[in-house]
């Protein structure tokens, strides 16, 4: 079985096993998504959804957020960690967004990593789930099951990125980088990897190799 044939069976796996997989944060827009996973670097999706509310409350738009100080940006995601510096990240993110692309997010790679503590990672989750463009969001679930499938060698976000869009149905891409998520938390875990119940042994090259 080639790479391809086994990327694709991959795909299918992953459907069947999560067939409504989609992204962990809450949000209503391109803006409240970028805000949002900025602020999930190093804190979970669920204390991020438990601030954003709030958040969004007060500034649910790019106008609105370029506008406010940022100390009261601070005050309403310091739960989040590393409040100060994402607090002027999301003010910054805002006020380019306002200045430079007339209010709205901005889908080319290029524009979204000229904002303010925007990685590649950050930009594939908006480009995929908001603009519906072929996106690889190389999260550390993602790398570490790319790793153990044996489709990739490296941890390296960016040759993950590159190997799996040359792997992966274009038109798939996005939603199997947030099943491979569930599934590296639930199965395919950092600490152990419960081959036994995972869906994906059969094309697994680490599980083949011990055949």
């Amino acid at each position: 079985m080639t790479e391809k044939e086994r990327a694709k069976k991959a795909v299918e796996f992953l459907k069947q096993e999560y067939p409504d997989a989609i992204c962990s944060l809450n949000y209503t827009d391109a803006f409240q998504l970028l805000i949002a996973t900025r602020l999930s670097a190093q804190c979970t999706d669920a204390r991020v959804n438990l601030v954003t509310p709030e958040l969004f409350r007060n500034y649910p738009t790019a106008e609105k957020m370029s506008q406010a100080p940022v100390e009261k940006i601070e005050e309403l995601i310091k739960t989040c960690g590393l409040y100060k510096t994402k607090a002027k990240d999301l003010k910054e993110i805002a006020t380019r967004i306002m200045s430079v692309y007339g209010g709205k997010v901005p889908k080319e790679m290029d524009d979204l990593l000229t904002l303010s503590g925007v990685g590649r990672k950050t930009a594939n989750l908006v480009r995929g789930d908001i603009f519906g463009l072929p996106a690889i969001v190389c999260d550390t679930h993602f790398i570490r099951l790319c790793n153990r499938l044996g489709f990739v060698s490296t941890k390296d976000p960016l040759k993950v990125e590159q190997k799996m869009l040359k792997l992966l149905p274009l038109s798939q891409s996005n939603n199997f980088c947030h099943r491979a998520v569930l599934h590296g938390r639930a199965v395919c875990t950092a600490r152990q990897a419960f081959c036994e119940k995972c869906v994906l042994k059969e094309i697994c090259k680490k599980k083949l190799e011990k055949k």
